[in-house]
């Protein structure tokens, strides 16, 4: 079920909610337990598309299990933000991204995406850091089911 947005007067267009999502530093990965208590968690990914890309301990870990237990995610990424004090408000911008998530069809790819988004002047040094290391992380992509992005300026 897509929620319509309250605020639609602050919708951001399809085009900037990717840019967003390109740009952004880090996001929020919140899932839900076997417990039914939710958890979320920051991390570092890559956006391809129709693809969010992250990586993580192999086989272990919460996000791990609650993974195993749901694939439903929600992940959000927060952009530029600046109090507004004097109007008791904020400017900023955000992306939320709704789907499921699944180990990485191609995980070489998932890391790839990663080096060039976080590391792009060592490039040459990150394809041989995941030639080492390619079978003892996990990789993961959500598959994008659906996404709104909001913003005050």
């Amino acid at each position: 079920m897509v929620h319509e947005m309250r605020r639609s007067d602050r919708q951001l267009d399809l085009t900037a909610t990717k840019q967003l999502l390109i740009n952004g530093e880090y996001g929020i990965l919140s899932t839900v337990g076997e417990d039914n208590i939710p958890y979320g968690v920051p991390l570092s990914y890559a956006y391809d598309e129709d693809r969010i890309y992250f990586h993580c301990a192999k086989d272990v870990g919460h996000k791990y299990e609650n993974i195993r237990h749901n694939a439903k995610v929600c992940f959000t990424v927060i952009g530029k933000t600046q109090v507004l004090p004097e109007q008791f408000s904020t400017s900023y911008e955000s992306a939320v991204v709704f789907g499921t998530v699944k180990p990485a069809t191609d995980k070489r790819k998932g890391l790839l995406l990663l080096v060039e988004k976080y590391s792009p002047a060592f490039k040459e040094k990150g394809h041989s850091y995941i030639e080492q290391d390619i079978d003892t992380v996990g990789v993961y992509e959500i598959n994008i089911e659906h996404m709104t992005g909001k913003g005050r300026k």
